[in-house]
């Protein structure tokens, strides 16, 4: 085998294969001639691809595989790392687009002669689309780097003959960064489309801590129509492996005769790429609670024009160097942590910020909006102001806390995107807008210019009312008393008392009983596992928080799938695998549709062999949990398969399934009684504090 050539995991060949990796492990005990581990360690061998696919296909194992997937596994077993693998293949996408010609003349020969041909065909279009910044990206690779990648490449070629080069690049890219979740800060899409939003319909962009060009991306999708898409796009990071990424990303997602790209490696604040450029825009997800950002060296730039920034304080560096290259009247939108609102040591930065109309608004972002997801992170909307005249505007303040449930996977992207964008549009109409206690406010300039001039919203923003005011209060009690009065009546009985003598010490029954693997394998029902892919457009996703909490699916619609997206539909039977809690939930009619999410199982019974609500009812059973689930790890996972019922006639199933039907609808009517409860006695403590609510 050469020493160069691209290996696979275990992992990775069950990917290939279409098969769990249980089954790749069967196949190296059985199959004597099985491709032997090249490289790995014992415990997580890897194996040449190429003899990989070899046997596969011998074995008839890899026909069905889509073309996505192995070139895929070329990318993320190069030999030369992924990154690199994907700055090839971005490479030669991009000559594929644009010079389509010279592509299928260098491709014509053996490998060895396409990779002695590709630098000077490369060269050509890499310099005539991305300028000399390119070379300071990253250099043209030469033909010794892109021997090991022609196999790659030529498959790459094939998969943007079906998908397009774009297309192609944006799902190998999007793998690779998946795979690798704590190798990069990634601005989620939630909060680069509100960013790419905020910033308007800018002709020239700048993103100085550009990562993949996420944000730049997000003003190309804003853009909508070809005239109101930027006419240049500047891009700048520390990684020249990200600078590369990024730059090859927005070529393939641009016309080279509309728009321009410019893309460079270095440290912005220290060796600014485009010190003479100014832009209408800048949008940015810049580091945070950085200590070693040039604070020394840089204490005379002319870049401070509103104070020399603290060496606490590197996102006021930053904020200022996006300042320093906008055009008058350009505006900057830049993610900021919410620390940098109210750190004492960058008062006196933040107060020339107002006095002089730079820094227009503040909107506090709920926790989970992105990395780090803990933190409810901070947008700040600056613009460069068009006179040297010293003003003293209002500041619009804006807290999405309330506009949308806190948490990763629950926020309400449309909602809180719409809510800011109007307030936002509305503010930078006439300069100021119209209070909305708890959610937005145009401050006055003078009175935030104290000691502190802490400009965090929630502090500047009246409080709403308790509760929502009296009536709301006075409805919240309506609601739940009636909820109380369903309960009631939904109160089960527990059979004491149903046949004489026997109730209180009856013994368990005992049926003869199956196993849902036995029923799968029988075809009376349908197993299906979830997974973290995008279903068809953009179809909401059931987490297993939605599962636990008998919520709506909340989980933000992924990508248009690739065809593996399970949809739920009316009468399956969902379960979560994690936990090693007893909770099995039916799928009505208006939770049908949505894709079935990571660490869930969905079960699809066939209605003529097993009713929906007696296999839920019976999977629910705290000991038909405990003997089905294992303790490998810190958390218990249920093998669904092992979870028993029994064998009961079809109008006896039914029978019990109503019976578990009452009992879940019980168990609804209790879980909101008890929010009910929660917001009435919150609401009333508030109201009695602030003295909205009497205390008669």
């Amino acid at each position: 085998m050469p020493d160069n050539a691209t290996e696979v995991t275990a992992a990775g060949i069950a990917r290939l294969a279409g098969v769990g990796r249980a089954a790749v492990s069967n196949w190296r005990r059985r199959h004597a001639d099985f491709p032997k581990p090249v490289g790995g360690t014992e415990t997580s061998p890897s194996f040449a691809l190429a003899e990989v696919e070899d046997w596969l296909r011998a074995q008839g194992k890899l026909a069905e595989v889509p073309l996505r997937e192995r070139v895929w596994q070329q990318v993320a077993g190069h030999p030369a790392g992924a990154v690199t693998a994907l700055v090839h293949t971005g490479c030669v996408l991009l000559l594929v687009r644009e010079r389509p010609t010279a592509w299928r003349a260098t491709a014509a020969g053996s490998d060895d002669t396409c990779a002695e041909l590709l630098p000077t065909a490369l060269a050509q279009v890499l310099d005539g689309r991305l300028g000399g910044e390119w070379l300071r990206a990253v250099r043209t690779p030469d033909a010794a780097a892109l021997a090991a990648s022609v196999p790659l490449l030529r498959a790459a070629a094939e998969l943007a003959a079906q998908e397009g080069p774009s297309q192609a690049y944006e799902f190998l890219l999007g793998r690779h960064l998946d795979a690798n979740p704590r190798q990069y800060t990634l601005t989620p899409p939630g909060p680069a489309a509100l960013m790419a939003a905020l910033a308007g319909h800018p002709r020239t962009v700048l993103d100085p801590a550009c990562g993949t060009a996420s944000l730049l991306c997000a003003v190309l999708e804003a853009g909508g129509d070809a005239e109101d898409r930027p006419g240049a796009l500047y891009a700048q990071d520390a990684d020249p492996d990200l600078a590369a990424l990024a730059a090859l990303r927005l070529a393939l997602r641009t016309d080279a005769r509309t728009t321009e790209v410019r893309a460079a490696a270095g440290d912005t604040l220290r060796a600014d790429a485009y010190p003479q450029v100014g832009v209408d825009a800048v949008v940015s997800h810049p580091p945070f609670n950085e200590r070693n950002w040039g604070h020394d060296e840089l204490a005379y730039d002319p870049r401070w024009e509103y104070g020399f920034p603290a060496r606490t304080e590197s996102e006021l560096a930053w904020v200022q160097h996006a300042l320093a290259r906008l055009r008058p009247g350009g505006t900057a939108v830049l993610l900021m942590p919410p620390a940098a609102a109210s750190r004492r040591s960058g008062r006196r930065i933040r107060a020339d910020l107002l006095r002089r109309g730079a820094l227009r608004a503040v909107v506090a972002l709920p926790a989970g909006a992105a990395p780090p997801y803990g933190v409810p992170l901070h947008l700040w909307v600056l613009r460069r102001p068009a006179t040297a005249a010293p003003t003293t505007p209002e500041l619009l303040v804006v807290d999405t806390a309330d506009l949308s449930e806190a948490g990763r996977d629950r926020l309400d992207w449309a909602a809180l995107h719409t809510a800011v964008l109007t307030t936002w549009q509305a503010f930078d109409r006439v300069g100021t807008v119209e209070e909305r206690p708890g959610v937005s406010r145009a401050v006055p300039v003078i009175e935030l210019l104290d000691d502190d001039v802490d400009l965090a919203p929630a502090r500047h923003l009246p409080p709403p009312a308790a509760g929502g005011g009296a009536a709301e209060l006075a409805s919240v009690r309506e609601r739940l008393a009636d909820t109380l009065r369903l309960t009631a009546e939904l109160n089960p009985h527990t059979g004491a008392g149903a046949q004489t003598g026997t109730s209180a010490g009856a013994q368990p029954t005992h049926w003869p009983v199956t196993t849902v693997g036995e029923l799968a394998r029988a075809g009376a029902l349908v197993l299906r596992t979830g997974s973290a892919g995008g279903g068809p457009d953009g179809a909401p996703v059931l987490t297993e928080q939605d599962v636990l909490t008998a919520s709506a699916a909340s989980g933000a619609p992924g990508d248009t799938g690739d065809g593996d997206a399970v949809l739920t539909a009316p009468g399956d039977v969902v379960v979560p695998v994690l936990g090693g809690g007893s909770v099995a939930r039916v799928v009505d009619e208006a939770g049908a549709g949505a894709v079935l999410g990571r660490n869930l199982h969905l079960l699809r019974p066939d209605p003529a062999a097993v009713d929906p609500w007696f296999l839920a009812g019976f999977l629910r059973g705290t000991a038909n949990n405990r003997q089905a689930s294992s303790y490998a790890s810190t958390a218990a996972r249920l093998d669904v398969r092992r979870l028993q019922l029994p064998r009961l006639p079809l109008a006896d199933q039914r029978r019990y399934g109503d019976r578990f039907r009452a009992l879940a609808a019980f168990e609804d009517a209790l879980r909101v009684a008890g929010r009910l409860g929660e917001q009435l006695v919150q609401g009333l403590y508030d109201g009695l504090a602030d003295g909205t609510v009497p205390p008669e």
